[in-house]
């Protein structure tokens, strides 16, 4: 079978990219097909993250393994798409570059069979063009709207570091 995604770049303008691969392919794969279609030399870190219906960014699958080996870590070269979206779970979020932070939702628009002829991985259309700079992203807490007035830009007054309770002459 034969996966058709939309990849949209999260910013103010519509610039996606409509990818159609191969179910068995590997997100390494596909990660290659995504920055290639969008222009990118592919040389920076990146990672996918399995997302829910509303976007929230879930369990990690990492171009590479940048872990303490503590805990076990899914890579792009060892996981297929079939292996994690399907039907019911049509949406990843791929980051590209974690020092600009290239943000693209990722959807499962069809599943459809092979065409006889067709090579894939295959680029079916494009639109818009990537911005010279990666779109800022707002990231707020959810405590941002509970803070006390009088700290409503998130920071302790200096004023009140006599107020910690601790000696500052410790050693």
């Amino acid at each position: 079978m034969i996966y058709r995604f939309r990849i949209i770049l999260d910013t103010e303008e519509d610039v996606f990219r409509d990818i159609e691969i191969e179910q068995e392919a590997t997100l390494e794969q596909f990660h290659d097909v995504i920055t290639q279609s969008f222009g990118f030399d592919g040389t920076e870190m990146a990672s996918f993250y399995i997302s829910d219906e509303q976007w929230n960014q879930g369990e990690e699958i990492s171009l590479f393994d940048m872990s303490d080996g503590t805990q076990p870590v899914k890579l792009m070269n060892e996981t297929t798409l079939i292996d994690v979206v399907h039907e019911a779970s049509p949406k990843l979020i791929y980051i590209y570059d974690f020092l600009s932070m290239w943000t693209f939702l990722v959807e499962l628009a069809e599943i459809a069979e092979y065409e006889s002829g067709m090579e894939y991985p295959n680029v079916m259309f494009v639109h818009g063009q990537l911005p010279d700079q990666a779109p800022d992203k707002e990231f707020k807490s959810d405590q941002s709207d509970e803070m006390d007035e009088d700290h409503d830009d998130g920071f302790m007054d200096l004023d009140e570091y006599d107020d910690l309770g601790f000696d500052e002459h410790w050693n």
